[in-house]
């Protein structure tokens, strides 16, 4: 293994499209979403581990989080988990992660990646993880994952690159687009030259800091600031300043979109961003109509292609459904045709305006 590579695991976000399994003060990424045997981060984790050294693996997290983390990564040092005071979106994260790095190896190539992805195919994984970081090693490159998209999906980001190789498998990146509608996504798939954004991001610390100081200045500055604080014991108290300053934006909006250097790599394996109950349906074993059940004690008569998640001890009798969500956990039921599960989201919104945060 080489010890300039690194991997900052992002585990800060709540999953409110995963509710209500998902909730504030435990979200998805702490939980074992398929039934697996290991939640999310446990997964990420050992994915990682299989190629970049454990001590130079680190979760960025939110405080609320520490000690769940700490709970479920037991091989992890305690100084690696980086507890973030409150949620600015990725950029932050990124930036308060590569300062710390970069102050720590000048040399460091570090990977950027969401705690709650599923990737099924581990050395496949590795290998183009790998070939990333070579990429970086020796070309000023910001490098994304992509991944072939299967169906017109609303809910990602798409990719658009050139038709032309930079290097064996590596494309540069023409155009980015947020969460399309429809028909766009369509049209997207038709071309072929459209692939979903992992989320999955390689580069080299002192060229992702460059790239913050041209792209993203209000971030990069406040930063640069207290960069003497950083792996010292005042690092707390800087961030503590840091974070009121910093701009809520993610990574794509703040860097990527706007960096000439950007390169994607399409992916070989297997990848669900698991955001949503239609990408752990897809990933669900299923029966003969399309259904997809968690649940010991759940009948299901006359629907098709429906979500199941329910509590082993209640008896669930499913009749005339096609295409919906049914999740039940102690204090929530939802009931919610796929087609507008991404409107989850707004749902929760208004169950916090009309029923408090004890649901949440």
């Amino acid at each position: 293994m080489n010890k300039h590579h690194y991997v900052a695991i992002m585990a800060g976000g709540i999953g409110s499209r995963f509710w209500p399994m998902s909730r504030t003060n435990f979200p998805k990424q702490f939980l074992d979403i398929l039934g697996t045997g290991k939640t999310l981060i446990q997964q990420t984790f050992e994915r990682y581990a299989h190629f970049i050294p454990k001590e130079n693996i680190y979760v960025v997290t939110s405080e609320e989080y520490v000690s769940i983390v700490e709970d479920q990564l037991a091989d992890i040092p305690k100084e690696n988990i980086i507890a973030e005071p409150s949620r600015k979106n990725t950029a932050p994260c990124i930036a308060y992660i590569a300062f710390k790095l970069y102050q720590k190896d000048p040399e460091a190539l570090m990977m950027a990646a969401p705690a709650d992805h599923l990737i099924m195919e581990k050395q496949e994984f590795a290998n183009t993880a790998l070939k990333a970081l070579d990429f970086v090693n020796s070309i000023n490159a910001l490098v994304t994952i992509g991944i072939k998209p299967t169906y017109p999906n609303t809910g990602y980001g798409y990719i658009q690159f050139e038709t032309a190789e930079a290097a064996p498998e590596i494309y540069q990146v023409k155009t980015f687009t947020e969460k399309p509608n429809q028909e766009i996504a369509k049209a997207f798939i038709a071309s072929g030259d459209f692939l979903w954004n992992a989320g999955i991001f390689t580069w080299k610390v002192k060229n992702i800091l460059t790239a913050f100081e041209k792209h993203l200045p209000e971030v990069y500055d406040v930063f640069a600031a207290e960069k003497s604080s950083f792996n010292t014991r005042d690092e707390k108290d800087a961030i503590e300043r840091i974070y009121p300053q910093c701009t809520n934006i993610s990574i794509d909006f703040g860097v990527m979109e706007k960096a000439e250097n950007v390169y994607v790599i399409p992916a070989g394996f297997t990848w669900s961003d698991l955001g949503t109950w239609h990408s752990a349906w897809e990933n669900m074993e299923k029966d003969y109509f399309g259904n997809a059940v968690s649940g010991n004690k759940v009948m299901v008569m006359d629907a098709k292609n429906c979500m199941v998640h329910v509590l082993n001890e209640i008896l669930v009798v499913l009749q005339g459904l096609n295409d919906y969500i049914l999740v039940d956990t102690k204090d929530v039921l939802l009931i919610c045709k796929k087609e507008k599960e991404q409107e989850i989201k707004e749902y929760v919104a208004e169950v916090k305006r009309n029923m408090g945060d004890g649901y949440l």
